[in-house]
């Protein structure tokens, strides 16, 4: 198992050039990088969640799988658990915001979970992202370093802003981060 976080830390550095991840990569750049991972799945959520209407919160593809709105719920809680969890603190959230409807409490709901995640990641360094936690409980339970469980959550993310995507797609509409990857670029000056 060790091996097995080792080998996605090393995937997640390789992911980010170090020139893109700022001050903070010359002496912490694994915080660095997973720092910036998650600040770009966080925003693909949440503008996904601003830029679908109203009325689409309870479109599902099939009655089996979830609403776009219970996927936007569903991000928030992992969000928020994940963090905690690395944070070494109770889950400050007490509600299910799959139960939640609505855009303007989902939209919320998916923000406070990001700033919440983001202010984790501003108190991190590097050496405490390698510190190990007991992940689970009694004879299931295993030491896990933090950086694992918020890259996780990172992964986790990314998975459902998949199925955003689809449901955004199936819906006539263009998913924020291909809309930024289509929008046009300004020339870059020459010195």
């Amino acid at each position: 198992m060790q091996k097995i976080w080792q080998l996605a830390l090393l995937a997640s550095l390789a992911a980010v050039p170090a020139a893109a991840q700022g001050q903070q990569a010359s002496t912490d750049p694994l915080t660095a990088a997973l720092k910036r991972q998650f600040d770009g799945v966080a925003r693909n959520v949440r503008e996904a969640a601003e830029k679908m209407p109203e009325d689409k919160f309870s479109y599902q593809a099939t009655k089996e799988v979830r609403t776009f709105g219970g996927f936007v719920g569903h991000v928030a809680n992992a969000s928020y658990m994940s963090c905690s969890r690395a944070k070494g603190e109770a889950n400050p959230n007490k509600e299910d915001f799959e139960k939640v409807s609505g855009k303007a409490a989902l939209v919320k709901a998916i923000t406070a979970a990001n700033e919440y995640c983001a202010s984790v990641f501003a108190g991190a360094n590097d050496k405490w992202m390698l510190e190990t936690i007991a992940v689970g409980q009694g004879a299931n339970a295993m030491q896990m370093p933090r950086a694992a469980i918020l890259a996780g959550n990172t992964s986790h993310s990314n998975e459902h802003y998949g199925n955003l995507v689809t449901y955004m797609r199936l819906n006539g509409l263009v998913p924020p981060s291909t809309e930024r990857a289509q929008a046009p670029r300004r020339p870059t000056q020459e010195p």
